[in-house]
């Protein structure tokens, strides 16, 4: 539980970094990382892989949907496309979820994963790269937040 804790805070102060570099749901990296993450399109798979959900939040930029973290992932020292540490899900107005987006988190840095570099964050310091992989994004397909997104 006291990763599960870890990993709440990290996903919910990363939400203090503004912008992102702007790209689609189209690139080329979105496309890879829907491939690598099909499986989990599927609530129910990422909880057998031993995702956990954790509170959503907003932003001034939008929410971050609701986030499902693998505490095991966030121990990975070099990020690999096949396994985020977090998931995004939206609820799609009949209970079901949908994944709108992955996040890759990591310790280790600077580091990028198939060319995009992600993000230093502070307190702790940490590196993030979100991709808006299945949900298009205005302010970009590497934005912390979105401002398409919701919580509810």
């Amino acid at each position: 539980m006291r990763v599960l804790g870890r990993a709440s805070a990290l996903v919910i102060l990363s939400l203090g970094a503004a912008g992102g570099v702007i790209a689609d749901a189209g690139t080329p990296m979105a496309a890879h990382v829907r491939s690598a993450n099909e499986r989990l399109e599927d609530v129910t798979a990422a909880l057998a892989e031993g995702y956990t959900a954790i509170p959503c939040a907003d932003g001034f930029d939008g929410a971050t949907a609701v986030h499902y973290v693998n505490s095991k992932y966030l121990q990975d020292a070099v990020p690999d496309i096949g396994r985020p540490q977090g998931l995004l899900y939206e609820n799609n107005g009949d209970g079901r979820l949908t994944l709108v987006a992955v996040e890759y988190v990591t310790m280790a840095g600077p580091v990028s994963l198939g060319g995009q570099p992600f993000k230093l964050l502070l307190a702790p310091d940490r590196y993030r790269l979100v991709v808006w992989a299945w949900k298009p994004n205005p302010l970009g397909g590497f934005a912390e937040a979105n401002p398409d997104a919701s919580c509810e």
